[in-house]
């Protein structure tokens, strides 16, 4: 390890060159598959926030910034690169790491959080907190996208585009929960990426004006207008403009030094919040070519070569997850009446037997479950 080895805190990360964190990526990522392959862990959760940890603890100045992560078990790299290194082979384990974020183990972990849909009501709370003491400090929450479908989250946005406050909000978004992201508000989101020819278009726009001679600040001071319709008629401005959100992205979530760049411009906007959408692949890295979300969010151990779980001549019991789903069908056969629901764990619950036999009749609600609980109560 030409960096890993060296950087024991944040403070250490921020005196290297940003063309060198591309490679502090690198060597994080393959410190946490070679000691996951040997303890488990949330493997691909937390492979595909790599970059985003890096450029995080590279651009605030932890722990005076405040960094709010919203599901705990894509935080590896963080606890990597917060002094927990040569720890992380105990996480999950007795007396070891927590597998979440947790405030006594460290300072860093500014929130407990465990999953999910937390991040953003917290860091608002922390942001209105500064404020009210005059304290000056960053807070930027990251949230999954499969996370911000959830109504603690939605309730935080609300609030937050009404305060006005100092907030950075970055918007992980690899199209995954635990299973494929669902929903309107993940529709949103892939409307949002097919509108990168105007992200463009405005960037080229702003730096002509700019350029002209004597007049470059004042033009394209007066161009922000126009292109703030633009934008209200190309992108879906529900977050970007309507809520009161700033918009930047959206960005390469794998490419450190385009992030680094991303969260600078974010620190300067000091009227209002602001989300910074990041575009990234869950289980970055992960030695099993195969697209199988389920098996690697969490893994036991695995070769590292391959990717798979040890054979074993072992004969298992079923598990508790695979009887529950196929009792569940067999109730479904001869009641038409029962309705199944899962809230984005439909692999982790059994409820992807129900899903295959009876698609009109089983539902992932995504990341919610207040309002799967409600919507199961509307239906009696």
């Amino acid at each position: 390890m030409r960096f890993l080895s060296e950087i024991n805190l944040p403070a250490d990360l921020r005196q290297l060159k940003i063309e060198d964190l591309q490679e502090v990526a690198d060597e994080v990522r393959a410190f946490m598959l070679e000691t996951c392959s040997r303890v488990g862990g949330h493997t691909g959760a937390s492979l595909g926030a790599v970059e985003l940890a890096v450029a995080m603890h590279y651009v605030f100045d932890t722990p005076n910034d405040k960094l709010v992560w919203d599901v705990g078990h894509q935080s590896y790299a963080h606890k990597i690169l917060t002094g927990r290194r040569d720890q992380l082979h105990t996480i999950k384990q007795y007396g070891g790491l927590s597998g979440f974020l947790k405030r006594d183990e460290s300072e860093y972990d500014t929130f407990g959080a465990g999953h999910a849909s937390t991040s953003l009501s917290a860091a608002l709370g922390m942001a209105i907190a500064r404020d009210r003491k005059q304290e000056d400090f960053h807070v930027c929450a990251l949230i999954g996208d499969s996370s911000l479908a959830g109504g603690m989250a939605m309730e935080a946005i609300n609030q937050a585009g009404h305060l006005k406050s100092r907030l950075i909000v970055l918007l992980n978004d690899n199209e995954m929960s635990i299973a494929p992201a669902v929903g309107g508000l993940a529709r949103y989101l892939n409307r949002i990426k097919g509108a990168q020819s105007y992200q463009h278009f405005k960037e080229e726009l702003g730096d002509a004006l700019e350029s002209v001679p004597g007049f470059g600040e004042r033009l394209r001071s007066m161009a922000k207008s126009v292109k703030d319709a633009i934008a209200a008629a190309v992108l879906p401005g529900a977050l970007v403009n309507e809520l009161g959100f700033k918009y930047i992205g959206y960005v390469d979530g794998h490419n450190v030094p385009m992030l680094v760049k991303a969260l600078e411009e974010a620190k300067k906007i000091d009227d209002g919040p602001v989300i910074v959408h990041a575009l990234t692949t869950k289980g970055k890295g992960f030695p099993n070519p195969e697209k199988n979300y389920y098996a690697y969010h969490a893994t036991g151990p695995f070769d590292l070569k391959t990717g798979l779980s040890p054979k074993s001549n072992k004969v298992s019991p079923p598990s508790y997850t695979e009887v529950f789903g196929k009792t569940m069908c067999e109730l479904m056969r001869t009641d038409e009446k029962i309705i199944a629901l899962t809230a984005a764990m439909p692999d982790g619950t059994g409820i992807d037997y129900v899903l295959k036999e009876f698609p009109e009749r089983a539902f992932d609600v995504g990341i919610a479950e207040q309002h799967a609980v409600t919507f199961c109560a509307g239906m009696d």
